[in-house]
């Protein structure tokens, strides 16, 4: 089984998504995380020097050459699901879980990594604020293409496991 988590950057797809691999003791990738590994440099460094058509030109490639994996659970990047055939690729290659988490439960986390988020760099908290309203809103057209749709609060990898393996 395959199981990808996409939601909005810090919804908590890279932490729950390390203890959901370590519970069903399947490999575990974050996407952005891998493509710097492949690429020898961080992500911030190809938005700047290549722009972001070309990023999601590469995380659409580098998601091609692991979706096909057994026994994986991948954290996607947040705009993952919103290019491309990516949303349907991933439902048609595996389980697909959308975290939901509202825009101002959002922003302390964003805020304490601003640096590391390509999309929020030398923004102010309004700004930010306001940027991940317009593009949350702009992006759960996709993100409710997931095959389950769970809300970030208080979610724990346990709970995350029962949502990967029930059917209703």
């Amino acid at each position: 089984m395959r199981i990808f988590l996409i939601g909005y950057m810090g919804s908590g797809k890279t932490t729950l998504g390390r203890k959901l691999a370590y519970i069903l003791q399947y490999q575990f990738i974050d996407l952005d995380e891998y493509i710097e590994k492949q690429e020898g440099r961080k992500i911030s460094h190809i938005f700047e020097e290549y722009g972001e058509d070309y990023f999601r030109k590469l995380e659409r490639v580098y998601l091609h050459r692991v979706i096909d994996k057994e026994d994986l659970v991948i954290s996607t990047g947040g705009g993952t699901p919103c290019f491309f055939d990516n949303m349907n690729q991933m439902n048609e290659y595996g389980k697909t879980i959308y975290i939901n988490i509202h825009p101002k439960a959002l922003l302390p986390r964003l805020l304490s990594s601003p640096s590391t988020r390509p999309l929020l760099a030398g923004k102010d908290e309004k700004e930010m604020l306001d940027y991940v309203f317009k593009t949350l809103r702009s992006r759960e057209k996709y993100y409710h293409k997931a095959k389950r749709i769970v809300t970030g609060y208080n979610l724990t990898a346990r709970k995350l496991e029962k949502y990967c393996f029930r059917e209703d």
